[in-house]
C-alpha cells in the first residue's frame, strides 16, 4: 500500500500493473490451496531450449562476469543487425543497436529520450498495459484512439490522421498484439506509414516482441517501407519466441543520434545488460530454430481450442488472433446479467467473478483500455485450457 504523504506525486500517480495484481490474488488463493488455473500472466510455459542454457553455463565458465558494454556486446548487437537482415530485409549496423534489460526497458529509454513534458503519444487502444504509465513516467501525454472488435481492435489510417496534432512525438504500435492478437496486415502498415510520412517529426515505436508467434503469413515491419524507416524505432526481445521472459533481454534498432542517447541514459540508471544473459540471448538469435517454431505450432493448436470453447458461450463475441498467445473477447453483452446470485456490470467485475467462483484469473480489459473485453493467455497446456473452459462455462451458465 503506497504512503502518499512521502511519495513522489509521479510515483504516486501510476497504477499497479492488472496482470501483476491479478498473479498475486492468484498466488494468495493457491497459498490457501485453491486449485487457480492462471490465463493472466503473458509468458510461455516451455523451459528456454537446452542449447541457449548451454550457452549460459559455457557463458559463466568462460568468465561472463563482468560489466558489460552498456549498448551491448558487439557480437550479440552484430548477430541482432544480421537477424535484421535475414528475416525482416532491413539493413543496419551494430551503431544502430542497442540491448536492454527487456523489452520493457528498450521502450522506456527512448521515451526517456524523446519526450519533452507535454508532448503527445498517440496509443492505439487496446493497448499493453504498460505504455500508458511509460509514458506518464517520461512526462508525456497519452492519445487514444480507441478500437473494437468490429475493428480487429486495429486502427485506421484516417484515425491516425485525425489524432495527431502539433503536439504529437510518438506513436506506440504493436503488431502482433498483445492484448488483442491482431496483426496488421503490410496494406494496413503502409497505409500507416502514408500518415506518419507527412509528420517528419513523429517517431514510431514499433513494438514487435512476438513478430515469430503469427500463424499465417509472415511478419512485416514498418520500418521496411523506406519513406518511414529513419522515423521508426524498431524493439523486440528474446523473451517470447525463446521462452526467455526471466534472463531480462530485450533490445532496439533506430536512427543512430537516438540509440546514443539511450544508450547514455542507461548508462547512468542500469550499464549493459547481464552479461551471462547476453550470451544466452545470443545462442538463441544464432542458433537453430526449430524450438521456437514448434511452440509457435502449439500455440496455434491451443487458439483453436480456446476460441472454439468460447464460441460456445452465449453472449461472448470472440475474435480469432492472427498471433501471439491472447484470447480477447468481447464480454459486454454479459453486464447487467445474475450469475450464481453475482450481478456483473463490468470487466473487472466479470475477471474477480471468474477468479472468485471458477477459480481461473483472467484480466479486465479495462487494464487495456478497452473495458468491453477481458484478456486470457492461452500460453499453458491443452489439459489447462480444456479445464479453464470448462470452469468458465459453468460459471457463466
Amino acid at each position: 500500500m503506497k504512503n502518499i504523504k512521502y511519495l513522489s506525486k509521479l510515483v504516486a500517480s501510476l497504477s499497479e500493473s492488472e496482470t501483476i495484481a491479478m498473479t498475486r490474488k492468484s498466488n494468495e488463493l493457491r497459498a490457501k490451496g485453491e486449485d487457480v488455473i492462471s490465463m493472466s500472466l503473458g509468458e510461455p510455459d516451455f523451459p528456454t531450449p537446452d542449447y541457449i542454457k548451454e550457452a549460459a553455463k559455457k557463458a559463466i565458465d568462460d568468465n561472463y562476469s563482468h560489466y558489460a558494454p552498456v549498448p551491448g556486446y558487439l557480437e550479440l548487437r552484430e548477430a541482432i543487425v544480421e537477424k535484421f537482415r535475414k528475416d525482416n530485409g532491413l539493413e543496419f549496423s551494430p551503431v544502430n543497436i542497442m540491448v536492454s534489460n527487456g523489452a520493457k526497458h528498450s521502450i522506456s529509454n527512448i521515451l526517456l529520450a524523446l519526450l519533452n513534458p507535454g508532448d503527445e503519444v498517440v496509443l492505439p487502444a487496446p493497448y499493453w498495459v504498460s505504455y500508458r504509465e511509460m509514458v506518464k513516467i517520461a512526462g508525456g501525454v497519452n492519445r487514444i484512439i480507441h478500437t473494437s472488435i468490429k475493428d480487429d481492435f486495429k486502427i485506421s489510417a484516417q484515425q491516425l490522421d485525425e489524432t495527431i496534432s502539433p503536439k504529437t512525438k510518438v506513436l506506440i504500435l504493436n503488431t502482433p498484439s498483445n492484448p488483442s492478437g491482431s496483426v496488421y496486415s503490410e496494406d494496413e502498415l503502409r497505409g500507416l506509414a502514408e500518415i506518419i510520412r507527412k509528420h517528419p517529426g513523429l517517431f514510431v515505436i514499433s513494438d514487435e516482441v512476438y513478430e515469430h508467434i503469427i500463424y499465417e503469413g509472415r511478419h512485416f515491419s514498418l520500418a521496411q517501407i523506406p519513406e518511414i524507416k529513419h522515423q521508426v524505432i524498431v524493439v523486440n526481445s528474446v523473451s517470447k519466441s525463446y521462452a526467455m521472459t526471466g534472463w531480462r533481454v530485450g533490445y532496439m534498432a533506430g536512427p543512430e543520434w537516438l540509440v546514443s542517447a539511450c544508450s547514455d541514459l542507461q548508462g547512468q540508471v542500469t550499464s549493459g545488460a547481464n552479461s551471462v544473459a547476453q550470451m544466452a540471448a545470443l545462442a538463441a538469435i544464432t542458433g537453430p530454430q526449430d524450438d521456437t517454431l514448434e511452440m509457435r505450432d502449439i500455440f496455434m493448436q491451443r487458439r483453436d481450442l480456446i476460441v472454439k470453447s468460447f464460441e460456445q458461450i452465449p453472449g461472448v463475441k470472440v475474435l480469432k488472433p492472427g498471433g501471439a498467445f491472447y484470447l480477447f473477447p468481447d464480454v459486454s453483452d454479459l453486464y447487467g446479467k445474475v450469475y450464481h446470485g453475482r450481478k456483473i456490470n463490468n470487466s473487472e467485475e466479470l475477471s474477480w467473478y471468474l477468479l472468485e467462483k471458477a477459480l481461473v484469473a483472467t484480466v479486465p480489459g479495462t487494464a487495456f483500455g478497452t473495458p468491453e473485453c477481458i484478456r486470457l493467455s492461452y500460453a499453458t497446456s491443452e489439459e489447462n485450457i480444456k479445464e479453464a473452459m470448462r470452469r468458465i462455462t459453468e460459471a457463466l451458465m
